[in-house]
């Protein structure tokens, strides 16, 4: 595709500091220890980014991060990596522990844990590295971080607001100009493709999904595209996000190719009343499940309430799916800087399905919307 406008925004965001690691990192480990846990252990992955800003290729070499309450930070790693974790923003925050190949790893770890000790572990963590510490240190117990400290990365502080809200405009850019492209007699793959290229364009470093569900696909939450070959008259749900400047973006839209019928009108009407009650559910002190609540009770009202099928939004932050969860049972409440999607969908096997998605970000006195493009049925050729 040509002739796409610039990136929206105003460039790149100051990066995270060696202190802005150093904080994370002292919050992890405090949180670990209110949760009655002896320490945190991070392998590469998300949350090792988060907390020290080192993204290392994950192979069969051990690279662990090690946090405990009133300890300093250490990093494991193989000495021929020490090298790129030195050059990590986090590092001067922490001590460098290196182990060569040909020596055990799992002892150089060891020996920065009790005995008999219960730690949270990175739900990423390969078993090969799990279980070659229980080996060594059979008396510690683990954890998933995701069990354990589930709102770790969930409440976002002012630089990181900045990076959601700019992936969100450059997934908005991306919808305002694939809506002017033709859908009629091009396959859903064709679609997919002109997604992740504006959102490249807009800045986007990581693509992570390109849902495009035309027709009876559409009744499909997570289609892939496929062959299919969308036709007028078919409903369209794109839903389609991935990473700008490490930070996530989601949205989703349905759109109709030439004019929609009366039941697909009505449909899509619903499922933005609801995704409008779920963002207007959003305020500090609420239970995530109220959001949930909210939206579904307006689709059940209508009589499609066994056509929504999943829960109502998930959060954002260096992942595109991560706690907290908007869905019935989950009672923790919103505080100001949680992030998460609100995306309500009907789904009627064989036709069509709707889904209108938002990012929404908790404020001090209700949410604010990370994405802003119209939610009304938007008429494609």
């Amino acid at each position: 595709m040509t002739g796409t406008p610039a990136p929206p925004g105003t460039g790149d965001p100051a990066p995270f500091t060696a202190a802005d690691y150093a904080a994370r990192m002292r919050r992890a480990a405090q949180s670990a220890a209110d949760a009655g846990l002896d320490g945190v252990l991070v392998a590469p992955g998300p949350d090792l980014v988060w907390l020290t800003g080192y993204r290392p290729v994950e192979t069969e070499r051990l690279t662990l991060l090690v946090l405990r309450a009133g300890d300093d930070p250490v990093l494991v790693v193989p000495t021929l990596e020490a090298p790129d974790a030195a050059e990590a923003a986090g590092a001067p925050a922490l001590t460098l522990r290196d182990w060569t190949d040909g020596k055990d790893p799992y002892e150089a770890a060891a020996t920065l844990l009790d005995r008999s000790g219960r730690f949270g572990i990175s739900d990423n963590a390969w078993a090969m590295h799990l279980l070659g510490l229980s080996g060594r240190l059979p008396g510690t117990h683990y954890v998933a971080l995701t069990e354990a400290l589930p709102m770790l990365r969930a409440v976002k502080d002012a630089a990181e607001l900045e990076r959601l809200a700019a992936a969100g405009a450059a997934a908005d850019a991306t919808f305002e100009e694939i809506r002017k492209v033709s859908f009629a007699g091009r396959r859903e793959t064709d679609v997919a493709a002109d997604l992740a290229e504006l959102l490249r364009q807009f800045g986007h470093s990581q693509v992570d999904f390109t849902v495009v569900g035309s027709g009876p696909n559409g009744a499909n939450p997570h289609h892939e595209a496929g062959d299919r070959v969308i036709e007028r008259g078919d409903m369209v749900v794109l839903d389609f996000g991935g990473l700008k400047h490490g930070y996530g973006s989601d949205t989703s839209r349905t759109v109709h190719v030439g004019e929609p019928d009366a039941e697909e009108r009505k449909v899509h009407d619903l499922v933005r009343a609801a995704q409008e009650a779920g963002f207007r559910a959003v305020r500090p002190g609420v239970a995530c499940q109220d959001v949930d609540r909210a939206a579904r009770a307006v689709i059940a009202d209508a009589g499609y309430g066994d056509r929504f099928i999943h829960r109502t939004g998930h959060g954002i932050g260096v992942t595109t799916h991560e706690p907290p969860y908007m869905i019935e049972g989950e009672r923790r409440a919103l505080v100001p800087g949680m992030c998460f999607s609100v995306e309500p969908g009907v789904y009627l096997p064989g036709r069509f399905g709707v889904r209108i998605e938002d990012i929404v970000t908790v404020t001090d006195d209700g949410g604010r919307r990370l994405n802003n493009t119209s939610r009304e049925l938007v008429i494609v050729d």
